[in-house]
């Protein structure tokens, strides 16, 4: 595991971007491809956008890059809530990706329990039964969670299942997700996450006694290949 803490946000999403691009490089150059999992949020909006941008079109061969997203809200594609609906807007719209590449986490006419399974097939049509994502981008929320992985929610005991989906009351909305034993099979974990508001939860994650069922980021495995970029304010 390795934590680098920013003094500058440009900095951080830069070196983000670059990330992505050096693990695409050595994917490509070895599988030729690059499979990954996206978050939603803020701070990947900042890091897709800088990867759209001429620099990294040039670095990435984006029609070898298939792409997954760790969690969405249960909403259409083009609801303001979509992760996917972000994505295409800031960045996949933007470059030369194979559309046949692109899995949104989300299908019109279908229960999302039922779109849980059929997603968690997709990823094995990809990944086979191994299903090692090459990267995976995190975020963590002011309450230790990651991915839709909340405090509390049952989906945190999952072992078996890639893929759940539930109900969750306080957002009164259902949420589908990647479950932790998935995302720790990946080869290269990011996890973004700074600013004052994340500070107590940060701490506990990497410093406090193990209680997932509180800090949800805790059921991330800190092997190698799991980075964490934050900054001064979060890290205090």
């Amino acid at each position: 595991m390795n934590i680098t803490v920013f003094e500058d946000l440009d900095i951080l999403y830069k070196k983000a971007a670059d990330t992505f691009a050096e693990l695409s490089e050595k994917a490509i150059r070895e599988k030729d491809r690059f499979v990954v999992a996206l978050s939603g949020g803020s701070s990947p909006k900042a890091i897709f956008s800088l990867l759209a941008t001429q620099e990294y079109a040039e670095k990435i061969e984006w029609n070898k890059v298939y792409f997954f997203w760790v969690d969405e809200r249960w909403v259409p594609l083009d609801d303001e809530k979509s992760n996917a609906r972000m994505t295409f807007e800031t960045l996949l719209d933007k470059v030369p990706v194979n559309k046949d590449h692109i899995f949104p986490m989300y299908k019109e006419g279908i229960l999302p329990e039922e779109y849980a399974k059929e997603y968690e097939q997709q990823i094995r049509t990809i990944l086979g039964n191994e299903g090692v994502f090459d990267f995976i981008l995190l975020g963590m929320g002011d309450d230790g969670h990651t991915a839709s992985l909340f405090p509390g929610e049952e989906v945190l005991n999952e072992q078996e299942k890639w893929v759940d989906a539930y109900y969750l009351k306080p957002q009164k909305m259902y949420r589908i997700t990647l479950t932790a034993p998935l995302i720790n099979k990946a080869e290269n974990i990011l996890v973004v996450a700074f600013g004052e508001s994340k500070k107590h939860a940060l701490n506990e994650v990497l410093n406090g006694e193990y209680n997932p069922k509180l800090y949800p980021l805790q059921l991330i495995d800190k092997k190698e290949g799991l980075q964490f970029f934050t900054d001064e304010k979060a890290r205090g």
